[in-house]
């Protein structure tokens, strides 16, 4: 649990740490949305090689990263599983029922792999060179135009804001937590399934009473600083867009128009 690194931010002085939230968040869900034009090996090296070198503007170790996506790999790995199996098409190397392993399966798994992996990989970098208060005022302005369908935009910038800055209590929380168990002489990931179920019970119980033990704690520091729900509040921050913000865009933009010549 402690080498999962979403919502934690590392302190540089890298240009992403200072490009404008909004602009990474912008370019985040481009990227996210692109990721699926990659069809070919042509497209998906372009992603990769990009990829890579926003990773190496970041000015964070490549190891952090490996270090973040290697308690997903194994969800990461199922899906690749489930897609091989059960996909069809292509000349068949084996079949079985509803289980069919296909050229156009295997083919179809590896670049589900690499798109996963490149997915964690960039919105890892947004998360670990942006502020969580800054992502939250870059969440705010995006969904701003929202408040005239009268949706509580505040509301849910602020939610999203702590809910990105306690996950990383909340990890460190469930290894100590672990540890403790551990001391006692609970073996974690040992034996059949049904016991290894039980085995997380005595951790559940005690995240979920310290989490509304801190949700208490929080609401009511929040009533004493006299936070109210739908008035309109002033920004301590204020975000200011720069020329690189844009120009991120503008190579979000030639990297899309670049998948859609390669397909």
């Amino acid at each position: 649990m402690n080498k999962l690194i979403l919502g934690r931010y590392f302190p540089g002085e890298s240009v992403l740490h200072y490009m404008d939230p909004r602009a990474k968040l912008l370019a985040g869900f481009i990227f996210i949305f692109i990721v699926f034009l990659a069809s070919n090996w042509q497209t998906l090296a372009l992603l990769t090689s990009f990829t890579f070198f926003v990773m190496c503007l970041s000015g964070v170790s490549f190891k952090v990263y490996l270090r973040g996506v290697r308690p997903l790999i194994w969800l990461i790995l199922f899906t690749v599983f489930l897609q091989v199996l059960f996909r069809s098409g292509g000349t068949v190397y084996f079949d079985w029922g509803p289980i069919t392993i296909s050229h156009n399966g295997i083919i179809n798994g590896v670049y589900i792999f690499f798109r996963f992996v490149l997915i964690i990989f960039f919105t890892t970098v947004i998360t670990l060179t942006t502020k969580p208060i800054e992502l939250t005022d870059g969440i705010y302005f995006l969904l701003s135009p929202l408040e005239k369908l009268k949706v509580p935009v505040d509301e849910i910038a602020l939610m999203l804001s702590i809910s990105l800055r306690f996950i990383p209590n909340l990890l460190d929380e469930t290894q100590k937590v672990m540890d403790a168990q551990r001391a006692r002489g609970t073996e974690f990931g040992e034996g059949s399934l049904l016991k290894q179920m039980k085995t997380l019970v005595p951790i559940f119980l005690p995240l979920y009473e310290s989490s509304l033990n801190r949700a208490e704690d929080m609401a009511n520091v929040m009533e004493v600083r006299g936070y109210q729900s739908g008035l309109t509040r002033s920004n301590f921050r204020r975000l200011t867009w720069h020329t690189k913000d844009t120009l991120a865009l503008v190579t979000m933009a030639l990297l899309t128009l670049g998948l859609l010549l390669l397909q």
